[in-house]
């Protein structure tokens, strides 16, 4: 996971920045770090709260985009099924990209239910820690940072390194194109209401392109 850690070190400083910026305290940015445990959806949150946006809107906008955790879920149901209930609960607490995309490539080459079970779990775990320290940096000596280093700029770069390996499909392909275009075309929607049209709208089309493409077969 260390390659892993040092793209998430400066995302998680971001994050701590974020939520002291949108007038949380330290205390509240940790829980929510600890709690939430999602860089994209903290990042959200921090941005309506500052804006002033409805609560209702705020847990939308996390929702949809966790949504791609459900995708994650579904990949890794079938080689942790037979696992306890409380350990799948565990794990899926630690579920982050990183750790779908390091565990799932192991997954597909061993059938060790255990061994692969403790590899996601100290993965997840390592990522989970790695993420409180960057936080906590983000909180205590983010506001020393001089504006001019733009550490949001972090933020895509760490999605994108994730998702360009997985654009092997025409269904994740047109997900990406009509969720990035949509994302554009409303822009100028207030309250960040476009992140949550694009992705419904992504993943609509997502489904659509998977149904047309199982019809062809």
């Amino acid at each position: 996971m260390l390659p892993a850690v040092v793209g998430m070190t400066p995302f998680g400083i971001v994050c701590g920045v974020a939520a002291i910026s949108a007038g949380a305290s330290p205390l509240a940015a940790l829980a929510m770090s600890l709690i939430m445990f999602s860089g994209a959806a903290q990042i959200i949150a921090a941005q309506l709260l500052a804006a002033g946006a409805p609560l209702a809107v705020i847990v939308l906008s996390c929702l949809v985009v966790s949504l791609r955790f459900l995708m994650y879920s579904a990949a890794m149901a079938p080689y942790l099924r037979s696992l306890d209930t409380r350990w799948r609960h565990l794990l899926a607490f630690l579920l982050t990209d990183q750790a779908f995309a390091a565990s799932i490539r192991r997954f597909r080459d061993s059938d060790d239910l255990r061994a692969n079970a403790s590899y996601f779990l100290g993965g997840g775990f390592v990522l989970w820690v790695m993420w409180q320290t960057a936080t906590l940096a983000g909180i205590f000596i983010g506001t020393v940072i001089p504006p001019s280093w733009q550490l949001e700029f972090v933020v895509p770069l760490c999605f994108l390194s994730l998702l360009a390996p997985l654009l092997g499909d025409r269904s994740t392909l047109v997900v990406v194109v009509v969720a990035a275009v949509a994302a554009v075309v409303l822009d100028p929607m207030p309250m960040r209401l476009s992140m949550i049209c694009a992705g419904l709208l992504g993943i609509v089309a997502g489904v659509v392109a998977d149904r047309i493409g199982a019809a062809r077969v």
